[in-house]
């Protein structure tokens, strides 16, 4: 852009210290079940999220360790995901039985830097939060990081989208406020942030529950994987791309831009013109249904998809992209605009949104997320798994 300095735009190093030498040791699972099951206690979360995480645990116990394991002991069942950070498969665990999903992810980097990945990976053992997707275990096989969780049988919300076209407000406010319960988790328990909030990274099931999954546990995989893949960096908060110290309040930076590309329907840099807006909502003024809008790939005529620095240089240097007024509610209109505040000193942090009136009313709601989950991706009820699942 003339006249305008050309802001770094280089990915920094890992903000978040690797665990120290005594942390990455091998844990027994046995330890692992005894501590997680004890802590359990401590969780405030309702009876049915308690039996669900308990009964997880429990699986966890029979499959024991992963991080030895080869391609040999899983069965391919289906492929259930691709994007920018690997492929997705269902399989069977062969010598337990239990299904699961495993995300390949093929890097080019050296066998030292591949076992330190698995090393860190390990902390994910000792997350124990309804708001985290379950892990399983992870190895390296043939050149390839194998990361094992709980299969969330609805995918991610960027395959929800392209189903749904754009998502709804009362149902976004369940995944904001799941999010953020997830996002503070991290933080106050094992004082780690996720830095890769998008839509890609949050899973959702058939029994309505909502998880984020490959959070910044490792360093060295988040940053392999942000200096290959676009899809990593365009959600990253100005002060993150521009190299500065960064923080939690990087993740809401990545929250609000993810919320607003699910309710408009595709990603909002360059911010649709009113002109967009009124083809893809329908006119209020005009008493025009919602409901008459293209698909969620619409693209105005004449508009070129920006360049990655293009892109990136838009995030650092222009006023941050909003919800359109007049279409959705103004505490949610204000709970996306604090959430990205181009200046992180401010930016809303965790406190001040789990008190927001967007989230206030979202707790209240009786929204029935698993209901439209079901209906929008065409799934059957779950079969119980748990004994307040069967009641």
């Amino acid at each position: 852009m003339p006249g305008k300095k050309r802001p770094n735009l280089t990915i920094p190093a890992t903000q978040t210290p690797p665990p120290e030498p005594a942390e990455q040791q091998k844990i027994p699972t046995q330890n692992i079940v005894d501590t997680t099951v004890k802590a359990l206690e401590d969780l405030k979360i309702d009876d049915v999220q308690r039996k669900r995480l308990d009964h997880f645990l429990s699986q966890k116990k029979a499959i024991g360790m992963l991080e030895s394991a080869q391609n040999t002991d899983f069965q391919k069942k289906a492929e259930i995901g691709v994007g920018n950070g690997g492929v997705v498969h269902l399989v069977q665990h062969k010598d337990s039985g239990l299904e699961m999903a495993r995300k390949l992810i093929h890097l080019e980097v050296k066998p030292a830097v591949q076992n330190q990945i698995i090393r860190e990976l390990q902390i994910l053992h000792d997350c124990k939060s309804p708001f985290i997707v379950g892990f399983y275990g992870a190895f390296h096989s043939d050149g390839e990081i194998s990361i094992c969780m709980e299969n969330m049988d609805a995918g991610s919300l960027d395959q929800v989208v392209k189903r749904a076209r754009r998502i709804p407000e009362p149902i976004l406010g369940k995944v904001s406020l799941a999010v953020l319960r997830g996002l503070h988790y991290l933080r106050v328990s094992h004082n780690i942030i996720h830095r890769d909030v998008k839509p890609s990274n949050i899973l959702v099931n058939s029994r309505g529950e909502i998880k984020l999954c490959d959070f910044g546990v490792s360093g060295q995989l988040i940053d392999s994987m942000a200096n290959s893949f676009v899809g990593t960096r365009s959600y990253m908060s100005p002060e993150r791309l521009q190299g500065a110290p960064y923080s939690v309040l990087s993740d809401i930076w990545s929250l609000g831009l993810s919320l607003i590309e699910m309710a408009v329907g595709r990603y909002p840099i360059p911010p649709p013109s009113q002109k967009d807006l009124d083809i893809m909502f329908g006119n209020p003024a005009e008493g025009a249904s919602n409901q008459k809008r293209p698909p969620s790939t619409y693209v105005p005529d004449g508009q070129r998809p920006m360049a990655i620095f293009e892109l990136l240089n838009f995030i650092v240097n222009e006023p941050p992209p909003q919800l359109p007024k007049g279409i959705f509610s103004e505490a949610f209109c204000d709970f996306v605009s604090r959430s990205l505040e181009k200046n992180p000193q401010d930016r809303a942090d965790l406190k001040a949104l789990m008190t927001h009136e967007f989230i206030k009313t979202a707790e209240a709601s009786n929204t029935d997320f698993a209901g439209w989950i079901r209906k929008t991706m065409g799934l059957k009820p779950p079969s119980p798994t748990t004994p307040q699942d069967k009641t």
